[in-house]
């Protein structure tokens, strides 16, 4: 289990099928500067879900300008019009919670 409670089996996972960030789509590099490094990401807000189809992996730009806000609202903010992030253009994964967000189990539906 790392620091954000995501365990190390979907930790695995999660590094094996995001090799690029699921917004912006620039590849990692561990050696370049800043902006292209992997951070965690909960695509949607709520640290309780760790799952699949809510845990990925993206530039700490991204993830600085997403911050807390709603994957929807962001999607269509400035930054993602500047760097033409659309729905259409982001990873799969994004594509879905775009379409059915993730939910914490014990959400009521």
């Amino acid at each position: 289990m790392n620091k954000w409670n995501i365990p190390d089996w979907l930790e695995r996972e999660v590094i094996s099928r995001d090799t690029c960030c699921v917004y912006c789509g620039i590849e990692f590099d561990s050696c370049a500067t800043r902006k292209s490094k992997a951070s965690w990401e909960h695509i949607t807000n709520d640290a309780r879900i760790t799952t699949r189809e809510n845990i990925a992996l993206c530039c700490v730009s991204c993830n600085a300008s997403k911050g807390a806000k709603l994957l929807a609202d962001w999607i269509n903010s400035t930054y993602c019009k500047n760097k033409n992030i659309t729905p259409h253009s982001v990873s799969d994964i994004v594509k879905r919670a775009l379409v059915k967000p993730p939910r914490y189990a014990n959400e009521n539906a």
